[in-house]
């Protein structure tokens, strides 16, 4: 009987090793460390997950050739002042995010407060494997000044 189990222990494991590695990693909060940052990520990804995700997923992959994705976003990571301007009040016009251009209108977020798109801020820009530290919300009010 033994001998059954583990020969079956084995032929689990050595399939579970053959799945591929997935290219977009799960949100996962797991890998902060910085309990201020988990703070405010823990806070942000329900934010995220209610305000953005719809459109964004909760992955981050957007919605194909429709809405841009977040993860491993050149637009989005290129200017993270930028992106507390979007959340707050929307975009509209032609971007390009890895190559492709999309020219869908995001709908602002007037009704989140600083630290709520603190919350967002710190969350997107502290997982999958990116470590901006907390963005707070005096940090948002002067993003949202310039």
């Amino acid at each position: 009987m033994n001998k059954v189990f583990f020969t079956i222990a084995i032929i689990l494991l050595g399939l579970n090793s053959c799945k591929p590695k997935s290219s977009n990693p799960e949100n996962t909060l797991a890998t902060i460390s910085d309990t201020k940052v988990l703070q405010y990520a823990i806070e942000g990804k329900a934010l995220y997950e209610a305000n953005c995700a719809n459109c964004h997923q909760k992955n981050g992959t957007g919605l194909g050739k429709l809405i841009p994705p977040i993860y491993q976003s050149d637009y989005f990571l290129e200017d993270v002042p930028r992106s507390a301007k979007i959340i707050k009040h929307g975009q509209k016009g032609e971007i390009t995010v890895n190559g492709v251009v999309y020219n869908q209108e995001m709908p602002g977020n007037p009704k989140l407060t600083n630290i709520e798109i603190a919350h967002i801020m710190t969350y997107l820009y502290n997982i999958w494997g990116i470590e901006k530290g907390v963005i707070d919300a005096t940090m948002v009010e002067e993003y949202l000044k310039k």
